[in-house]
């Protein structure tokens, strides 16, 4: 009897991966099926809270609310916007749940079918309900009227009929039988190919399991959101993804080219280039604000050296914003304390029976206030930043700095470009007027001065104080990060500031202020920012 010969290895091995590709397609089609299913009613979720939440925050919709008769207003508003936006309806409606607006003209003025409690109680609530046009996954968010202390004034209903969604689904399940047939029809094509040239050349190496493993550490490679950056032993780079181009601001050419001659902050060169680990450290960029953490690679002599990049700029502008609004905070509490000592004063006199000095007194009082807050006003009529001037004049009085509004300043409202946002004003304002105040205090004359104005298509803004200035030694180092003359931890304000300016495509220039201070002035482009930052 004769003994089957055994199949080769490359025979083997074409069998293996013919049921391994077999299984993996028709396993990750089962999968995917399953996980599309549930994802696709999540997305309809996600889709349906997205448009009713911008719905409920629209001006218009907030103010049709108020009016006697908001289907007039809002039903062609809904109707063009569920065209657009690819839900199946957009309710708008009382908040006892009757109707203002409706897909079907007929079911205006009936009652909502679906739970509005949650939403009545402020929530954004979400299910699946059956109503008019059949089972949906909706949405109910409360709409709030910002004029009469958030009161809800109506609710708003976006969904998606779990029709179209099935719908949706087929289409997916139609496509992913295709293309899991198409894999797998490839897969073994490929598979018998590789493997005969694995006969002829590779004695048994497997090449299609190396070309995978290529592909996947590609995949993953650029998939990977954060920054990724691998220097080998010379501190040359041999491997970036996207995320870490982006970040430090590098082209297609950067592998290969040593990192210390790249035109990036020194400080950040220092942390690439460190042989020690480095944990959680904050850098600062033209635009961003990065975290860096890095790791040598070493098998008994260094070989390279393992980044990982995060951006934390958004963070960190919310950051400001939060301290901005603790300032804003602290100025309420600053102006509640004087007025209360001012109203004790007054009530005093008048128990002392000195009525007329009460008189001259809270009108002087109330003068002083009300001169400073309309110089401002009236000089400045971007909302955001007379609000800012307002409480870091209120703070800086509390602290014995008086906060002096120049005389030529002068910002009409609408006047800054959308290319400027509020919050690099902020910043920029915010930042300088704090240092200013902190070098000023407990000087002669303490004062602070703040120029606000256009000229010649330029945003001019210049704060100066009667401090101890600077040394011109340091006229450079002020703006990079960590420098301070506070306590340690310090010294990011300035540059926070640079970047926010170079964002705009402006500049930012240290002198020796006419108070014998600093004199801090901001040039910003007006008309050209955009080009200028381009």
């Amino acid at each position: 009897m004769r003994i089957p010969r055994p199949r080769s290895l490359a025979g083997q091995l074409f069998a293996m991966q013919v049921v391994l590709v077999a299984v993996i397609v028709a396993g990750c089609a089962a999968f995917t099926y399953v996980s599309d299913r549930a994802q696709a009613e999540e997305t309809a979720t996600r889709q349906a809270t997205a448009t009713a939440t911008a719905v409920a925050k629209s001006p218009a919709v907030i103010e049709a609310a108020r009016s006697d008769n908001p289907t007039v207003a809002l039903q062609p508003y809904t109707e063009e916007l569920r065209k657009e936006s690819g839900v199946n309806f957009v309710v708008i409606m009382a908040p006892d749940g009757t109707r203002w607006t409706h897909p079907e003209g007929t079911e205006i003025g009936r009652t909502y079918l679906g739970t509005i409690g949650p939403a009545l109680k402020g929530r954004t609530y979400g299910e699946t309900h059956l109503g008019t046009l059949g089972r949906s996954v909706r949405v109910v968010t409360p709409v709030r009227d910002p004029e009469d202390g958030g009161r809800i004034t109506g609710l708003v209903s976006a969904g998606i009929t779990i029709e179209r969604i099935s719908a949706q689904l087929r289409q997916q399940v139609a496509a992913l039988l295709g293309v899991a047939s198409g894999a797998l029809a490839l897969g073994g094509l490929g598979t018998y190919v590789i493997n005969a040239r694995l006969r002829r050349h590779t004695h048994g190496m497997n090449a299609a399991e190396l070309s995978h493993m290529h592909d996947y550490h590609q995949a993953a490679l650029h998939a990977v959101r954060e920054g990724l950056l691998m220097l080998d032993s010379r501190q040359r780079i041999a491997l970036i993804n996207d995320g870490g181009r982006e970040l430090l601001g590098l082209g297609d050419d950067a592998v290969g080219r040593p990192v210390a001659e790249m035109d990036l902050p020194k400080p950040l060169t220092a942390a690439l280039l460190a042989a020690e680990p480095r944990v959680d450290e904050v850098h600062l960029t033209a635009d961003r604000v990065i975290v860096v953490n890095s790791r040598p690679v070493s098998t008994g002599k260094q070989r390279g050296t393992v980044v990982t990049l995060r951006d934390h700029t958004e963070l960190q502008a919310l950051s400001g914003e939060l301290d901005s609004e603790r300032g804003f905070t602290q100025a309420l509490r600053s102006q509640a304390h004087e007025a209360a000592n001012r109203l004790h004063t007054v009530v005093s006199l008048i128990e002392l029976g000195r009525s007329d000095e009460a008189v001259e007194f809270a009108t002087a009082e109330l003068e002083l206030a009300q001169a400073l807050t309309d110089q401002v006003v009236d000089a400045v009529g971007e909302p955001v930043l007379a609000a800012l001037l307002l409480g870091k004049a209120a703070q800086a009085n509390e602290r014995g700095v008086a906060l002096v509004l120049d005389e030529d300043s002068r910002i009409d409202d609408g006047l800054l470009p959308r290319t400027l946002p509020a919050r690099d004003l902020v910043t920029i304002f915010g930042n300088l007027i704090d240092n200013a105040v902190d070098a000023a205090q407990g000087s002669d004359g303490a004062r602070v001065t703040v120029t606000a104005r256009t000229e010649d298509d330029e945003l001019l803004v210049r704060v100066s104080d009667t401090g101890p200035g600077v040394d011109p030694a340091s006229a450079d180092a002020v703006f990079a990060r960590g420098w301070s003359t506070k306590s340690p931890g310090r010294g990011i304000g300035l540059a926070l500031v640079r970047q926010a300016v170079h964002r705009g495509g402006g500049a930012v220039v240290l002198a020796d202020g006419a108070d014998g201070g600093a004199d801090f002035t901001v040039r910003l482009p007006l008309r050209a920012a955009a080009e200028v930052r381009a």
